[in-house]
């Protein structure tokens, strides 16, 4: 059989030899390589006629779907083979594979679902782990499984960890190496220059701009890296503009056709120059024909949960410097070249040195069903990298129990396996099944290939427009991915045509907690958790009642809408009729102090439907209860008369707080219920409450006789007039009352049993202030012989008695008879 020409000038070359011998003599080995060495396709070349391989198959696990295709066609072709043959690939909606292949390129979910089939993996003898530095949660999985599978089933299994930017003991650790495999120096040199960034210019517009500059000042093609789609998309757009007929531009990412992404990696047209606007999926493992020139605009976009919410998004951020490295790396591998680094060169200290594990910020639900699914039910049974946090282990079981996928103990069930078996996120395979129930399984099927499968159907936020582009797509793509939805489909026996009407229906089925109600009429809905979310008011979208929401970008409270479907309340009443409540609900009315009854029919923090109802004499009396506990006590009627009473207990508890309550707003509100609480029995409005009446139901009849006594509400004069005592002033209880009305008064009155005397602020006949006294007596016979003649002159028609404390009290001008 003709052997694999591996070109010899590759620096892998060097320490295959150490490889072999390694792995002659134990069962797992750690390969460190620069980018360009050739480790991905020279090792599993190298191990394919190693007698311990025994014509077994060796897996090859590669982090995404073009990075595998182009593997395998690169070791076909040195091979010169046509894939398929002795190497092949198995990725998401497409595989290339035979009965004479012996190497296997797969991403790591194929081989989740490989081992899940085949638990010794009977007909594999080595595994390789490539790119293990990028660290994402499949590929930690994976690891996993293939460690526990050579422990305790196949101990003759070879286990090979590979990468360019790996901590190697720690990873050599993991898998019981004594020493890593080490292949040193770069292929080509490659410059690095920092451009700095642009302040007022968006990073994509301005990647381009520097890509553009780069033809003319260096040789060879340009690859761009940039977060995402959006912006990759906007990048070429503003170099379409420019109209450059010599510069070829190419966008490189996972939602493009797989004959696109082919394109791609191929050499320019002839007579140009090629761009290549890519996201991080061209970081490692792949060779872009031509490419010389790296623009790194130094982000990334990666998934982050959020638990508290319960929803992944994208976040872009800073990438690592290790992934910074592999970027540089593209620049050098087929020549010598130049990475233009868009930030300061001070700044790449500030870089973290490794993309943070996906594991542990990422939803471990898919992750805690394929452990239930090997027979594990807590994770640290298994050896991982990094252990998988137990707060998400938590969440992730708490959703496995929801869709009934796992039991109380954490054992899968037989529901499980089937959930296990469509190789999907548990709510989309969970709403697959539970479609299918309700007689829409198909459509089901493809919305669940829709939100697995970027950009399938386009890129409307509306997914009932996406389902209908997909059902006509007819691009080999759009073919694969309906074939895979048929086939899930077929799983669950559904019969059924596509029906557009139940993508809505679906939507809810996978994210029942994302269901929303419109709130306002500028895009912004309420979920039946409580959380926010708005859609672009353009949207016609925007126009739904209720929505099911796929995918979210921002923050929990008010995050942007990426993906929904319209709902209607009878589709919800169908959906969830048993977590549906009924409740009737209060709302105090401040304008007439009543209480309005509201019946409701709620889902969760959703109120789907709101009448009016009449209220219990009970419902009301708790309602106003309520209201003041939640408003405070200003909300009562205070009249003069429950406002003076007040003062009133007031003075008197700072004159003896043993004897008498305190009235403060505090004070009154932890005692309610004593007074206020019976007081609302009577009434039904807090208008019509009389505060002071409520407040004397603290007292006894004796009390009250006290109370009446010690801080009486009225003086009465010589004269027979009653006067209001204010018991509010800081100089004490104060009576104003005309001069004249308290002749004939020889002792000073006084209040609390004799304790404290009554300030008289006194008045002349025109009610205007002439003294103010707490001694009267005193006042008669010193202050009044000048007030006696002021008042003289100024009001001779009255009468000034020199001895005020013997003569008549009056309220007239003169008293009668003189």
């Amino acid at each position: 059989m003709m052997k694999a020409a591996i070109p010899p000038h590759l620096p892998i070359n060097q320490v295959l030899p150490d490889l072999l011998a390694c792995l002659s003599q134990k069962s797992n080995a750690v390969l460190v390589a620069p980018p360009g060495a050739g480790k991905t396709t020279s090792v599993p070349l190298a191990l394919l006629d190693a007698d311990w391989l025994a014509s077994k198959k060796i897996i090859m696990l590669a982090p995404r779907r073009l990075a595998a295709r182009a593997a395998a066609a690169r070791m076909a072709s040195l091979l010169n083979e046509r894939v398929g043959e002795r190497v092949g690939y198995r990725v998401r909606l497409d595989s290339k594979t035979s009965q004479k292949t012996r190497i296997e390129v797969v991403t790591e979910g194929i081989f989740i679902r490989m081992i899940l089939a085949d638990a010794d993996l009977s007909s594999v003898g080595a595994v390789i782990f490539d790119e293990v530095h990028e660290r994402n949660l499949e590929g930690d999985l994976a690891l996993a499984l293939a460690l526990d599978c050579q422990a305790g089933l196949r101990e003759d299994l070879r286990l090979i960890a590979m990468s360019a930017t790996l901590d190697g003991a720690r990873i050599a650790r993991l898998l019981g190496v004594s020493n890593v495999i080490e292949s040193q120096g770069a292929m080509f040199r490659v410059e690095t220059r920092y451009v700095g960034n642009a302040p007022h210019v968006a990073p994509e517009i301005h990647a381009a701009d520097v890509a553009l500059r780069a033809l003319n000042d260096d040789m060879g093609d340009v690859l761009a890296f940039l977060p995402g789609v959006g912006e990759i998309n906007r990048a070429m757009g503003h170099l379409s503009s420019k109209g450059r007929g010599d510069v070829h531009l190419v966008a490189l990412h996972g939602a493009i056709e797989p004959h696109e992404q082919d394109a791609a990696l191929a050499p320019a047209p002839h007579g140009k120059r090629k761009i290549v606007f890519a996201s991080s999926i061209a970081e490692t493992s792949l060779t872009i024909q031509g490419v010389r020139i790296v623009v790194d605009c130094g982000l990334t976009r990666r998934p982050a949960y959020d638990a508290a919410s319960g929803f992944t998004r994208l976040v872009t951020v800073r990438a690592s410097r290790a992934a910074c490295d592999q970027r540089r790396g593209r620049a050098g591998r087929t020549a010598t070249g130049v990475c233009y680094r868009l930030w300061e060169e001070a700044q790449t200290g500030a870089l973290p040195a490794f993309d943070r594990p996906e594991i542990l910020e990422a939803d471990l639900a898919p992750l805690m069903l394929t452990l239930a699914a090997w027979g594990v039910n807590d994770p640290s049974d298994l050896i991982w990298l990094d252990p998988p946090p137990l707060p998400a282990v938590s969440e992730g079981r708490a959703l496995l129990r929801d869709v009934k996928a796992i039991d109380d103990d954490g054992r899968i069930t037989p529901h499980g396996h089937v959930l296990a078996s469509f190789g999907l996120p548990p709510r989309l395979a969970h709403m697959i099944t539970s479609a299918a129930e309700r007689g829409f399984g198909k459509t089901a099927a493809y919305v669940a290939a829709i939100l697995s499968e970027r950009g399938l159907g386009g890129v409307s936020v509306d997914i009932k427009t996406r389902v209908e582009a997909f059902a006509h797509d007819r691009s080999p793509r759009g073919k694969k991915a309906r074939d895979q939805a048929t086939r899930w489909a077929t799983q669950v026996d559904a019969k059924e045509g596509l029906d557009l009407a139940y993508v809505g229906q679906c939507l809810a089925l996978a994210f029942p907690e994302r269901v929303a109600k419109a709130r306002d009429r500028q895009g912004g809905y309420l979920m039946r958790g409580g959380r926010g979310g708005e859609i672009d008011a353009l949207e016609p979208l925007s126009c739904a009642p209720f929505l099911a929401i796929g995918a979210l970008q921002g923050s929990a409270a008010k995050g942007r809408i990426l993906e929904a479907a319209s709902l209607s309340k009878e589709d919800l009443l169908a959906l969830f009729g048993d977590a549906i409540t009924h409740q009737t609900s209060t709302q105090f009315d401040r304008t007439t102090g009543r209480i309005l009854g509201r019946k409701q029919t709620c889902l969760g923090a959703l109120v789907l439907e709101d009448v009016p109802t009449k209220l219990s004499s009970e419902d009301i009396r708790l309602g106003l209860y309520q209201a003041v506990s939640k408003h405070g006590l200003s909300i009562l009627s205070w009249d003069e008369k429950s406002t003076h009473l007040r003062d009133r207990l007031a003075w008197l508890h700072r004159q003896s707080p043993e004897v008498w309550p305190d009235v403060s707003d505090e004070a009154l509100l932890l005692r309610a219920q004593d007074w206020l609480f019976p007081a609302l029995d009577t009434v039904t409005s807090l208008q019509a409450l009389d505060v002071a009446e409520a407040l004397l139901t603290q007292f006894d009849w004796s009390t009250r006789q006290s109370l009446d006594s010690q801080a009486p509400a009225l003086f009465v004069t010589p004269a027979q007039t009653r006067h209001k005592i204010d018991y509010a002033p800081e100089q004490g209880p104060t009576v104003e009352v005309r001069v004249q009305e308290l002749f004939g008064l020889a002792q000073h009155p006084k209040l609390a049993g004799g304790q404290v005397p009554i300030v008289f602020q006194l008045l002349s006949p025109a009610h205007r202030p002439v003294a103010m006294t707490a001694d009267l007596p005193g006042f008669w016979r010193g202050a009044w012989v000048d007030v006696r003649k002021d008042m003289k002159a100024r009001y001779p028609r009255h009468f000034w008695p020199e001895d005020p404390a013997s003569a008549t009290p009056t309220t007239r001008a003169k008293p009668r008879g003189t």
